[in-house]
């Protein structure tokens, strides 16, 4: 699929970049470098293609450190037919297959909170998540009053180095605030049918029940924009491609995205992305 597009990914967590391909004959001369080959590839799914994956290259802009690469290699893979359960058991053989690991622990996300800070995130009021983080010492300035910041950061500083010790365990069932384009399934609580993959304490994997209809699709690009703009970040160009072809009907699928580089890391024991990259950012 096409590594620039007329759209971007307006998730407000994700910086896109942006590539001025200068005099067109036609249309805009702006195009956005793909985060993730997700877009097109719905687009092939609605229209008839089955079961898909990439290898590609995918941009994000500002970040760069041990774990990050601004320009950096995805596997992603779609199944219609199967279930998110299903999907994580794939990703399991893949991993047992590499020699990574044999098998992986599975938590919900309730139960993270639950075992390691002893929290029941899916109740929490921000202000419980303030005093989780004021108990622990965190030392926070500036952190606005959102729910998922908050959880984000009892994740990064609490949870994560704990992971560490663990082999390789699946996050799943979010709340439905962090859904993502995952589906979310009603009940008394919310729950986004999602999961992310860490491995020895790094994420790896995320991966999404899917969304089939398109007016959710649009729905939920509208509110990451919206939460764009409270933010302070330049609106995205919505997909208009993607959004009329799952309007011709989408197949009930799981998919993942998967950082090859990450997963080399873990294979090699490798400490630095740069350990697996023939140049780095900064050497290229």
């Amino acid at each position: 699929t096409p590594v620039f597009s007329q759209s971007g990914n307006p998730d407000p967590e994700v910086n896109n970049l942006i590539a001025d391909f200068g005099d067109v004959s036609t249309g805009s001369r702006w195009r956005y470098a793909q985060t993730s080959p997700e877009f097109a590839m719905k687009r092939l799914l609605a229209e008839g293609s089955g079961s898909i994956y990439q290898i590609c290259k995918v941009f994000r802009r500002g970040e760069l450190g041990h774990l990050h690469n601004p320009e950096f290699t995805m596997l992603e893979w779609y199944r219609p037919g199967l279930s998110y359960f299903q999907l994580m058991s794939e990703i399991e053989e893949l991993l047992s297959d590499l020699k990574i690991v044999a098998e992986c622990s599975r938590l919900t996300y309730g139960d993270l909170f639950k075992r390691f800070l002893g929290l029941d995130v899916m109740n929490a009021s921000v202000d419980q998540l303030k005093a989780c983080a004021q108990h622990h010492q965190l030392d926070v300035v500036g952190l606005h009053d959102e729910y998922n910041d908050w959880c984000d950061l009892l994740i990064s500083h609490l949870i994560a180095p704990k992971l560490k010790f663990i082999d390789a365990v699946f996050i799943y069932d979010y709340p439905a605030s962090q859904a993502a384009l995952a589906r979310i399934r009603r009940g008394e609580v919310n729950i986004a049918e999602r999961f992310e993959l860490y491995i020895k304490g790094v994420e790896i994997a995320n991966g999404y029940q899917e969304l089939t209809r398109a007016e959710e699709y649009r729905q939920r690009f509208i509110a990451e924009n919206q939460r764009r703009y409270q933010l302070g970040l330049d609106e995205v160009t919505l997909d208009k491609n993607l959004l009329n072809a799952l309007r011709n009907g989408f197949p009930a699928c799981a998919g993942v995205a998967m950082g090859l580089d990450r997963l080399l890391m873990c294979r090699l024991c490798a400490t630095h992305i740069e350990d697996v990259l023939s140049y780095g950012f900064e050497n290229a």
